[in-house]
């Protein structure tokens, strides 16, 4: 079955570009309406079961020739950006773990030797998983690398971040619970159609759902990897674990928690001082990105409470103005799906994003969208019925963007009334993209996957909680 890139959207880039003034005009007319919090849309999209890509879909098609490496990605291999994880799987046999890369306007060729590993789930076996780090890159510089042997060898690109500074202009894209289903695939192309370029992606957790299969079937990474190549081996992607990558699965007698994963995407957790591949913290250009785990203890002397409760401090805001915590499980959700899943994490760590000030927390999990405003609900110490979270201009925007397209559907119940820290949701399938500009402000923007536009159907200038404390919310705007 065909689902080609030029083709999948049925539309050319002029319509592309044309139907996204023309919705945006006509969502902003017609399609919200005011609640006792913010906004909850009013559009209605039509609520069509889920249905996953057929496997004989171009999507998932296997590079031509024995034993050609497929599944390729990267993510940023050290803590500044001047490394790169380079991640592949053969599936004949091992080949070569060496990488093979040089910049745009230079000839010399350097080479990068990996290490390549396997693992056995229930009844599968899985390829040859390569990776190999390559290290002391020039930053703002675009590579080539070339992987495998011969007449199979591929070759891609990627750009290095700038480097690391506070007015350093920088576009993340947000994407969560992706899946492989006909949504995802509309999700991950109006990223790449997206006029507002992203040049790396925060993963909020939740990647091939392969434990929704029979027995785990992990036959669904490697479609899931062949089918993400395009933008994974391009741009580097910041992994975050969901739920759906636990695979704890004792009755097929797999008591290991997140083993397809762990072997799968590597990540610089090291460098941070991290003991787990599960959190860890990266600089990117002017931001400072903490990623979290859900499913992971994160109460009082556990390894996560211990190094965040150091790694905060570290943080730098004269080098590093923006500081994003990304999660799985929201902590702030609306939403009757996975309703308070997050509230263990924020008990815990709520108040220390609000002494750190802390720009936005992005979380996945639920599958719809949701921005809420700054609110925290830090006062509460079981006695003082305190409870109610509050407007609070150090708390973060918490972003629920879980809204990827897997086979699970979307997520249509919501907690009536909208509650006042709630600023804009909706049951649609989408991304979002927040572009920094300087220390001072960055534009946020969620786009709908609908009619082959990836429409702004939310939007807000988020201004800086060190650099530009100043209220930013939609209540204050309307107001």
């Amino acid at each position: 079955m065909k689902v080609g890139f030029s083709q999948k959207m049925g539309v050319s880039r002029m319509g592309y570009f044309g139907c996204n003034i023309l919705v945006v005009l006509v969502l902003v007319l017609n399609e919200s309406h005011l609640c006792n919090g913010g906004v909850t849309s009013s559009f209605v999209r039509k609520v069509d079961k889920t249905i996953d890509m057929p496997l004989d879909s171009d999507v998932f098609r296997v590079p031509p020739g024995y034993n050609a490496p497929q599944q390729v990605h990267i993510t940023q291999g050290d803590h500044v950006g001047k490394a790169v994880i380079v991640s592949w799987v053969t599936m004949d046999e091992p080949g070569s773990s060496t990488v093979v890369y040089w910049s745009e306007n230079c000839q010399q060729k350097n080479k990068a030797n990996g290490k390549v590993t396997t693992y056995k789930f229930y009844n599968y076996t899985s390829g040859y998983i390569h990776h190999c780090t390559i290290e002391n890159l020039k930053f703002n510089t675009k590579y080539y690398y070339k992987i495998g042997i011969g007449r199979v060898a591929r070759t891609f690109c990627f750009t290095t971040p700038p480097e690391v500074g506070p007015d350093v202009p920088y576009t993340f894209g947000l994407i969560g619970d992706l899946g492989q289903s006909f949504d995802s695939n509309k999700t991950l192309t109006h990223y790449e159609l997206n006029p507002i370029k992203g040049q790396a992606v925060l993963f909020v957790g939740d990647i091939s759902y392969a434990d929704k299969y029979p027995n785990h079937d992990n036959n669904r990474w490697d479609s899931w990897g062949r089918f993400a190549e395009r933008s994974t081996a391009y741009q580097p992607w910041i992994w975050t674990a969901g739920n759906h990558e636990i695979d704890f699965a004792p009755e097929l007698g797999e008591t290991e928690p997140f083993k397809p994963y762990t072997h799968r995407y590597h990540v610089p957790y090291r460098a941070s001082g991290s003991t787990s591949p599960l959190w860890y913290s990266i600089k990117r250009a002017s931001a400072y990105i903490i990623v979290l785990s859900s499913y992971s203890a994160c109460g009082k002397y556990t390894p996560q409470y211990k190094w965040l409760k150091k790694e905060l401090p570290k943080v730098n805001r004269i080098e590093t103005p923006w500081l994003f915590v990304v999660v799985h499980a929201p902590l702030y959700n609306s939403y009757n799906n996975h309703y308070m899943e997050g509230e263990t994490m924020r008990v815990v760590y709520e108040q220390w994003f609000v002494k750190y000030k802390v720009d936005m927390v992005f979380a996945g999990h639920v599958h719809a969208y949701e921005r809420t405003e700054r609110i925290s609900n830090v006062a509460y110490n079981i006695v003082n019925e305190e409870c109610t979270p509050i407007p609070d201009q150090s708390a973060p925007i918490y972003i629920t963007i879980g809204d990827g397209g897997n086979l699970e559907g979307l997520a249509t119940n919501m907690t009536e009334p909208q509650p006042n820290y709630s600023a804009f949701r909706e049951a649609s399938y989408g991304h979002a993209t927040i572009a920094i500009q300087n220390r001072y402000h960055a534009y946020y923007s969620w786009h709908r996957n609908h009619d082959g536009c990836a429409v702004e159907a939310d939007r807000i200038w988020v201004n800086n909680r060190f650099w530009y404390p100043f209220d930013e919310s939609t209540t204050a705007k309307s107001g």
